[in-house]
């Protein structure tokens, strides 16, 4: 029996992301985040409807092109809402590509879903996988590289810091980020989350340096409140600070806010959910 109603979990932002050697393709490490997801449900209806609670979460060709190429014939009016900007570079277009497939009765391997994705997107997010931080992605054309080890439990905090802006999938001005995969590897196997941080911090200055963002206030943000590291979103809003399992300062929300950042979140990734 199809659900009737369901959630999508999104991403904030990239722990790894670039170009997998110097014209290697476009890959990342997705940083899971389960307080921010696309929530749908589907309504008794005739003829394909989508709603989106004034967002434009979903252009209604690329559904049916979605819909054609899994395969699936469904009927109704679906309702998205998204607990997250779109353009914030926390996952909406494929929170909600696999939100409607789901509810439209999908059950099939999560790599075919994922290639089905990016055919109407040209991009996706790992979004569709259980634990798609241990996984090495080729956005651009929907492939799992390496599997990656199990990362340890973190806390992240963070917010939105700019205006939206959706991936472009024929980009790929990203810098190398090849010599950071064996450190990553390494640090996770040893759970080792202050390397870890390092790195993501590394990978994201490097964007940022590449891109002109000389400006941000995730840098500073991260020294005044002695977190591990930070995270962006490499083609997005999304800024998040790394600290261990309960290490967050209390003053951290109030910082972040004053420093620019909208719709500041905190929630924990890596383990073994």
């Amino acid at each position: 029996m199809r659900p009737q109603s369901l959630r999508v979990a999104g991403h904030f932002g990239e722990l790894l992301q670039g170009r997998i050697g110097r014209d290697g393709p476009v890959a990342l490490v997705t940083l899971p985040c389960p307080a921010l997801g696309v929530v749908a449900r589907r309504c008794a209806a005739t003829g394909l409807s989508l709603h989106g609670a004034g967002q434009r979460l979903l252009m209604p060709q690329r559904a049916r092109a979605l819909l054609e190429k899994l395969r699936l014939r469904v009927n109704g009016r679906f309702v998205l809402r998204a607990e997250m900007p779109a353009g914030g570079g926390a996952g909406v277009s494929t929170a909600s590509l696999v939100a409607l497939a789901r509810l439209a009765g999908w059950q099939g391997p999560p790599d075919l879903l994922a290639r089905a994705c990016v055919a109407v997107e040209g991009a996706s997010d790992p979004l569709m996988f259980v634990r798609p931080e241990t996984r090495l992605w080729a956005s651009r054309i929907g492939e799992t590289l390496a599997q990656l080890p199990a990362l340890p439990v973190f806390e992240v905090i963070g917010g939105f810091y700019g205006p939206p802006k959706r991936t472009n999938p024929a980009d790929s001005d990203f810098p190398d980020i090849s010599d950071l995969l064996p450190d990553w590897t390494a640090a996770a196997l040893a759970q080792d989350l202050a390397a870890l941080a390092a790195l993501a911090s590394i990978s994201a200055r490097r964007t940022m340096e590449r891109r002109g963002a000389g400006s941000d206030p995730i840098w500073s943000l991260a020294a005044d409140l002695g977190a591990l590291g930070y995270v962006i979103a490499h083609t997005g809003a999304a800024r998040g600070l790394i600290f261990a399992p309960g290490a967050v300062p209390t003053a951290a929300r109030q910082r972040l806010q004053q420093a620019g950042l909208c719709g500041v979140v905190q929630f924990r990734a890596g383990g073994d959910r």
